[in-house]
């Protein structure tokens, strides 16, 4: 990707419908953190209250004249629509504005090309991007033109943008075609750690809610941390050694937003799937964002959506250290944390040990004093609550806890 020579300005507009008015302020705003990920600079801003948007340009007439001179008299490059615009309206904003006009859904799939850092996920996001573009071929010659490269364009789909219907149709199948392969390679993976007894983690959330910085602090995985939104895309597996001794593995995964892109949902279907499959969700949750109980209601819904629901879930109201007023949880169990805390980190482990327990079921077995290996394979497959040495027998007898479909149950 060419680093831009100029950060493009850019106008944020916004329709206020049904929402809240706290609602749609947070929107906006989240809507110029994005603008600001994706490498612009907000210059201005236009937002109109209507019962619902226009069917033509969203924005009433006067107001897209007031948009026209807006642009004209800030130089902007880009606007940008804080809600998915048909093709139709694209193009009659496009005639009128005479410069680049985006919407939400494609500056979210710029940001996912950005970053996108494996082949799976490069794939995934071009896969979304021209999903994305398809309907909106017809008449876009002229917008297509206007859009040269940066904001919008980004990532692999952008050599692609001026191409036709049934080019782009092949490319979708080709690509759906390759992760199919990929997916069955990640379907192995994840089957053979099921079989093999370890418990499994997952980290789900609202993008920037510091996943990744937790993650580093439990695993020492080094991944790409940064106060953005959607600085992870890639899920990661790093495994965790617990104090008890039990390993298992934990999984970052894509940060989730308000109003996540259909073709992003579906494209990143597999990146999800990688926590499908967990014993244990950890939900981490921004405690200090203003609009947090929203973040915690998109996270809430989507799992539903995923068929996520069923999982045993912990809350991880992170960023503790950021809160200013008094704090009261929605969700329980819970732990409020800071992942900068090291005292917040043991406290985070002696939690996960005592919910591991609780999913986990109990076991006794006993194992002769000779067999060395077979303590040290039980101490990192299962979390051990007790080991005595019993002298008549010459073995240990050991009770703890462990998977349901593992080998030390019914010994």
């Amino acid at each position: 990707m060419e680093t831009q020579e100029k950060a493009e300005r850019v106008i944020l507009v916004g329709v206020q419908t049904t929402e809240a008015d706290y609602s749609f302020n947070y929107s906006l705003k989240e809507l110029e953190q994005l603008t600001e990920t994706a490498q612009g600079i907000v210059v201005g801003q236009i937002t109109q209250k209507r019962s619902r948007a226009d069917s033509r340009t969203y924005l009433g007439k006067g107001k897209i004249e007031e948009l026209m001179q807006l642009v004209e008299e800030l130089e902007a490059d880009t606007v940008i629509f804080n809600h998915e615009l048909t093709p139709a309206q694209t193009r009659n904003i496009q005639d009128a504005v005479d410069t680049k006009v985006i919407d939400r859904v494609q500056l979210i799939l710029d940001i996912f090309a950005m970053h996108a850092q494996s082949k799976e996920g490069k794939l995934q996001v071009e896969l979304a991007q021209l999903q994305y573009l398809l309907p909106r071929l017809a008449g876009q010659g002229v917008n297509l033109s206007r859009l040269g490269g940066g904001i919008g364009t980004r990532g692999p789909g952008e050599t692609k943008l001026e191409t036709d219907r049934r080019y782009i149709r092949n490319q979708i199948t080709d690509i759906r075609r390759e992760l199919s392969e990929t997916e069955k390679h990640r379907a192995r993976t994840r089957k053979q750690r099921q079989e093999s007894n370890v418990f499994q983690i997952g980290l789900i959330g609202y993008t920037n809610a510091g996943k990744s910085t937790l993650l580093n602090k439990l695993t020492n995985a080094e991944t790409y941390e940064e106060n953005k939104l959607f600085a992870t895309l890639d899920p990661l597996t790093r495994q965790l050694k617990l104090p008890s001794g039990l390993n298992v593995t934990i999984t970052d995964t894509v940060g989730f937003i308000q109003d996540l892109p259909t073709q992003l949902i579906e494209a990143f279907h597999s990146t999800l799937e990688e926590t499908r499959g967990v014993d244990l969700l950890l939900h981490v949750v921004d405690a200090s964002a203003e609009n947090m109980v929203e973040h915690e209601r998109t996270v809430m819904n989507l799992l539903i959506d995923l068929e996520m629901d069923h999982l045993p879930l912990l809350t991880i109201y992170n960023k503790s250290d950021l809160i200013t007023e008094p704090f009261y949880p929605d969700y329980f169990p819970n732990i409020v944390m800071s992942a900068k805390n090291e005292a917040d980190i043991h406290l985070l482990l002696d939690q996960l040990m005592e919910k591991i327990e609780e999913i986990m079921e109990p076991y006794r077995v006993e194992v002769p004093a000779d067999e060395g290996d077979t303590l040290i394979q039980l101490k990192q497959e299962t979390q051990i609550a007790t080991q005595v040495y019993d002298e008549e027998k010459n073995v240990y007898v050991v009770k703890g806890y462990a998977k349901a479909k593992s080998k030390w149950i019914g010994e």
